[in-house]
């Protein structure tokens, strides 16, 4: 109830204080003729509100009234540019081109508070004393405003206060100061325009400035009212797509604690200090700093004082660190000094209207010149923006303009907004949200000598350029760049790891190997090398993979070449020898027909050894593999049933008859081998079909390496060896039972030597694959392969040839059935 209490009262002092200040218009504006500074006569009329003086801070007010201006706190940079609004209009009304038979008059108003100046504004607004309310028909009077165009207001705040006054009669306002983003938004401020860039700009110079000398851990005061809130706003965003962080934020105004705000900073460790503020927030923010012992800082000012002559001779001043100011480039304006030289200052004769008076006759000529130049050329070209549109209205010629066209604000407004001409060689224009095409920002230094020197430049039009010539900079940490961090920037190799709410503040982790960090794109990651890469822990970069496999020019796979075709050679010379001597004892006794079966799989086994060299491929892959598991294992189940017909003839014919009788009845050495063959390639085929062996890269045994092989699926391995594994221990034992049989018929002893001779060699190469997994060990698989067939070839046919060729004597009939009969005699003891 309070609370709804307060706005009602509030709600009916801005009522009673609309219907004072009409009132008073009404009783005063057609009795008013004077002589002052803020008033001059002319066919058209234009408006200007300066903030000459400034309101500190705002009393509750008790009854609806209008403040006078005079008694608030003066400001001589402001009076400057209000002198600068009367010098354009002079030097326009003495041009015989620009408005020719027509002169230019103004009324200007000292707007020193945002709420309180509304009878100025009124005034502006009205015709012959009189306000029509928007919506009402005429009645018996022009509906055109006493002015056909404003040249104000200098702060945010105060246009957003007076703008919706001016914004339903698209009465143009051309600012020289409101950098407010809201006034781009064209559908609240149809009719506004200005010759300053908006806050967006200079937030964005202000950035640059950062990125440049990478400072990244920084505080941002602002002025606590329109004008800073939306620079903080813009300031925030645009540092989004940056590395820099915003630790400490505070909006200032006149009862800011700068003690408590200095040890914020000093807390947060804050190097850097970004001022967007108010010319007198600035000025009592400096001073503080001054008293409170502040240094080793580095300040970044917007242009609102970075010229401020005042402060650059402050005693003290040079011990609070580097000042940095962001400031608009400052044309001479020729003439301008002799009008103030010249120009005297004119009291009204009568009776002055409300906020017309600056009450600074104590001035002297040599100050308004020498103040702060900033900001002038907006006023200029804002005055000259007017006039050309009112030339181009007046459709004037060389002579004179005519005076039969009626001038109505908004028809002013839409040649301001097609406004094309040449001042001071400066192109004027404005864009489609009434902000200026032209003009640039100046980067300044306060030197040692309390001079803002010019140090770089922010160019807008026609292209974006921006520059810093950083030798001109007197650091206060001995000529080095001062450091502005929260935490120190990580090695090469390093990605961070953010600590906290602030990206700024992080810890340094090495990248591990395989991984690689890009500071450009990403320095919070350490990204994955591609598999065909590989890094060392710390790496920036991964590096290409050396892709390894055994060409067939390599010395051991040549080797490996020539040993196969050695044992295809022997196997041809073997199979050739046993053919001729069919017939013979000893080449029954080795198994007859049996024997070319088992060296025709050995001849077939063999190529297998020549696709574990070059590049592998899915053909290779499997024929490295097939033909040697089918084919030996042919010739393991020929050794079995060799082995088993020895140890039946000898041992079991005689205790089982019947088994002998079967086997011999049914073929059964050619059922068994018949059996393990087929059963072997159904297996194989089976296998394969589900898993078919194929190239594989294998980027895991070498970081800096991938070993081209060939990949198997397990279930595909263990199916193919079961048979081969099944027939090799069947062999073995019962070939180790016919150990004692006789010489030339212990066939039995050969084949277990072979066994041995074949486990002893996959057994080398399962270690051999265990402790190394290079290229090479495809090389050691070729030559198991090798062995595994050799060792057949070697131990059980070439004793065999042996005796064929260089022992005749014992390749009889009479001689093995000497051993028969020995061996008889010796079991039968």
């Amino acid at each position: 109830m309070h609370m709804l209490k307060y706005h009602c009262l509030r709600m009916r002092d801005f009522i009673c204080c609309c219907f004072f200040s009409v009132v008073f218009l009404l009783s005063l504006s057609l009795s008013l003729v004077t002589a002052s500074e803020f008033q001059l006569d002319g066919d058209y009329l234009i408006g200007g509100l300066f903030d000459i003086h400034h309101v500190s801070g705002m009393a509750l007010s008790r009854r609806p009234e209008a403040i006078d201006c005079t008694t608030q706190i003066f400001s001589l940079s402001n009076y400057r540019r209000f002198q600068m609004m009367r010098f354009s209009v002079e030097q326009i009304n003495n041009s015989t081109n620009l408005l020719p038979n027509v002169s230019l008059g103004y009324e200007i108003f000292d707007q020193c508070s945002n709420t309180k100046n509304l009878p100025g504004i009124f005034k502006l607004i009205s015709n012959n004393g009189v306000v029509q309310p928007w919506g009402e028909p005429l009645k018996n009077f022009s509906n055109n405003p006493k002015v056909i165009a404003v040249v104000g207001p200098y702060t945010s705040t105060n246009t957003l206060a007076v703008a919706p006054l001016f914004m339903p009669d698209l009465i143009p306002m051309v600012s020289y100061g409101a950098a407010s983003s809201a006034f781009s938004q064209k559908s609240r401020f149809p009719s506004f325009l200005r010759t300053v860039h908006s806050n967006k700009e200079v937030i964005d110079v202000m950035v640059n400035i950062l990125v440049h000398f990478r400072w990244r851990w920084v505080a941002f005061l602002y002025s606590d009212n329109d004008f800073g809130i939306d620079g903080m706003e813009l300031f925030l965003e645009a540092i989004k797509a940056t590395d820099t962080c915003v630790a400490y934020t505070k909006g200032l105004d006149d009862k800011s604690d700068y003690a408590q705000i200095f040890k914020q900073i000093e807390q947060q460790r804050l190097n850097t200090i970004i001022v967007f503020s108010t010319n007198m927030d600035g000025e009592a923010l400096i001073e503080s700093a001054i008293q409170l012992n502040i240094t080793d800082k580095v300040w970044i000012t917007g242009d609102t004082w970075s010229l401020n002559k005042r402060l650059l001779t402050l005693e003290g001043v040079k011990n609070i660190g580097t000042v940095l100011g962001v400031s608009q480039s400052v044309l001479p304006i020729p003439g301008f000094d002799d009008f103030i030289y010249s120009s005297k200052c004119q009291l009204p004769k009568e009776k002055k209207f409300c906020n017309q008076d600056c009450n600074c006759t104590s001035l002297t000529r040599e100050e308004i010149v020498s103040v702060d130049p900033s900001f002038s050329f907006p006023v200029h070209s804002a005055v000259f923006a007017i006039a050309y549109a009112l030339h181009n209205v007046l459709r004037c010629g060389p002579i004179n303009c005519s005076r039969d066209i009626k001038v109505q604000p908004h028809t002013v407004l839409e040649e301001l907004r097609k406004s094309n001409f040449t001042l001071l060689n400066v192109s004027i224009g404005f864009n489609d949200y009434g902000n200026p095409r032209f003009g640039s920002y100046t980067i300044v230094f306060w030197n040692r000598s309390s001079f803002a020197e010019e140090i770089g430049f922010h160019v807008f039009y026609p292209s974006v350029n921006f520059f810093i010539n950083n030798t001109k900079i007197e650091w206060f940490t001995n000529q080095e760049v001062p450091i502005s961090q929260c935490s120190p920037e990580c090695a090469s190799g390093y990605a961070k790891t953010q600590i906290g709410i602030h990206k700024c503040c992080f810890r340094c982790d090495i990248c591990p190997k395989g991984t690689y960090i890009n500071i450009a794109e990403d320095p919070y990651s350490c990204i994955p090398c591609k598999e065909s890469e590989w890094s060392e822990p710390g790496s920036t970069s991964c590096s290409l993979k050396l892709v390894e496999y055994v060409p067939f020019t390599d010395s051991g796979a040549i080797l490996i070449i020539i040993g196969s075709c050695i044992f295809v050679g022997l196997t041809s010379t073997v199979t050739f020898l046993f053919t001729v001597n069919y017939a013979t004892p000893v080449v029954r006794s080795a198994g007859g027909s049996m024997c070319f079966l088992i060296l025709g799989c050995l001849f077939l086994s063999c190529p297998s050894v020549f696709f574990y060299f070059g590049e592998p491929t899915t053909a290779s892959c499997i024929l490295r593999y097939f033909p040697f598991l089918l084919f030996y294992t042919v010739c393991l189940a020929c050794f079995v049933v060799r082995s088993f017909q020895i140890v039946c003839i000898f041992k079991i014919a005689a205790k089982i008859p019947k088994l002998q009788s079967w086997w011999m009845k049914y073929h059964g050495q050619w059922v068994v081998i018949t059996g393990a063959f087929v059963t072997q390639a159904i297996f194989l085929i089976s296998s394969y079909s589900f898993g078919t062996p194929h190239p594989h890269r294998n980027t895991f045994i070498y970081q800096d390496r991938i070993i081209l092989g060939c990949e198997i699926n397990t279930a595909a391995t263990i199916v193919s060896v079961i048979i081969p594994l099944s027939l090799c221990s069947l062999c073995f034992i019962f070939s180790y039972m016919g150990k004692d049989l006789p010489k030339n018929y212990n066939e039995a002893k050969t084949i277990t030597f072979c066994l041995l001779l074949l486990i002893l060699t996959w057994v080398i190469f399962a270690t051999a694959y265990i402790l190394y997994q290079g290229k090479h060990i495809h090389t050691f698989n070729a030559l198991a392969v090798l062995s595994s067939l050799y060792s057949f070839l070697l131990w059980y046919f070439l004793p065999k040839c042996y005796i064929i060729v260089l022992q005749p004597h014992k390749n009889t009939q009479q001689y093995f059935q000497g051993l028969i009969q020995n061996y008889t005699k010796t079991i039968s003891h």
